[in-house]
């Protein structure tokens, strides 16, 4: 089979059929229309996704959005600090479409102000979806959890230039080529931890889910220090994703917090 770093032509993938939560009130993180297509460039792009379905209305009319510019924030010293509870998982990567998916066994976490977040996937976007003192950098991880109740809290990672990235070697290595296939890796095993900054120093927002519905009430855990990948490795994921990030959104009244 192909690998990730050989192909030069882009895909054409399903949507993700992986549940992210269990409860009603957390179906909105889902795509709720699979039919109404949304993409990053042309007539589904960003600019469209409200007028694509009534469920996406909130692309729209939301005032708490992301992804933002991080240029200015409120430093506290007493601000809660990540504490990670990540373990070993056996590798399953996805192509949905608009990225490379990893989902995660259970049993990865982190707690936050005494609030458990378990880990369901990771998702990476070029160039990055938030902007630090308004310039992206050429990718972003983000590790998408949710609590018992629902909740969603989202620890992103910007990637910049620099050494080769095994995990992220891994992760492109094991990408399945064929559309919508999921391929499980037992053999191989992946910590999330191993693709975070050893400082888990972040800024702190609520903002939304950066896809369709755009459900809005994420917590968003942005880290200040930067993880390395080669070039070879941002180009082979921008050969099938050239662009698969959203525009940054307003901050309209909301505070950034940091540490």
């Amino acid at each position: 089979m192909k690998r990730f770093l050989l192909v030069s032509t882009a895909l054409v993938l399903g949507f993700s059929s992986q549940a992210l939560a269990q409860d009603e009130d957390a179906v909105s993180l889902a795509e709720t229309a699979p039919s109404a297509a949304w993409g990053y460039t042309g007539t589904t792009a960003a600019a469209y996704w409200g007028t694509l379905n009534s469920s996406y209305d909130t692309c729209v009319s939301g005032q708490s959005q992301s992804p933002i510019n991080i240029s200015e924030y409120l430093q506290e010293t007493n601000m809660p600090a990540l504490e990670p509870g990540y373990v070993d998982s056996g590798l399953s990567v996805y192509n949905n479409g608009k990225t490379v998916e990893v989902n995660f066994d259970e049993g990865s976490y982190f707690t936050n102000n005494g609030q458990q977040y378990n880990l369901l996937k990771l998702t990476f976007h070029t160039p990055s979806e938030h902007y630090l003192d308004g310039a992206p950098y050429p990718m972003e991880a983000q590790f998408v959890h949710q609590t018992e109740s629902g909740s969603v809290g989202i620890v992103s990672v910007m990637l910049k230039l620099g050494a080769h990235n095994p995990v992220i070697e891994g992760i492109w290595q094991n990408a399945p080529i064929t559309a919508g296939e999921t391929k499980e890796v037992g053999t191989v095993k992946i910590n999330a931890g191993a693709l975070m900054p050893q400082s888990l120093s972040h800024y702190h927002y609520t903002g939304s889910l950066t896809t369709p519905p755009c459900t809005e009430g994420v917590e968003w855990f942005v880290m200040k220090d930067t993880v390395e990948l080669s070039e070879t490795q941002l180009k082979a994921f921008q050969a099938l994703f050239p662009v698969n990030a959203r525009p940054i959104q307003p901050l309209n009244d909301r505070v950034v917090s940091g540490n």
